[in-house]
């Protein structure tokens, strides 16, 4: 379980925004956080990968080559 305090003007926004819809503002919170998670996985993903391509242990491949190997060239 997780409680967290908010900033009144955030609060009140998330307060208006679960009663225009019928939602609750726990589903709203769930939502914002999950997709902010799933962000921040992205960005340290691709960050840990263009460190390894800058040290030289992993490598790239061309766009063109990929076609190729998947038989998508023109």
């Amino acid at each position: 379980m997780l409680a967290l305090r908010l900033p009144e003007d955030l609060e009140a926004r998330l307060d208006k925004l679960a009663k225009a819809t019928g939602r609750t503002k726990s589903f709203y919170a769930r939502e914002a956080i999950s997709e902010y998670i799933a962000d921040l996985e992205d960005r340290f993903l691709a960050e840990k990968r263009y460190a390894q391509i800058v040290s030289g242990k992993n490598t790239t491949v061309s766009l063109d080559k990929v076609e190729k190997l998947l038989g998508l060239e023109n």
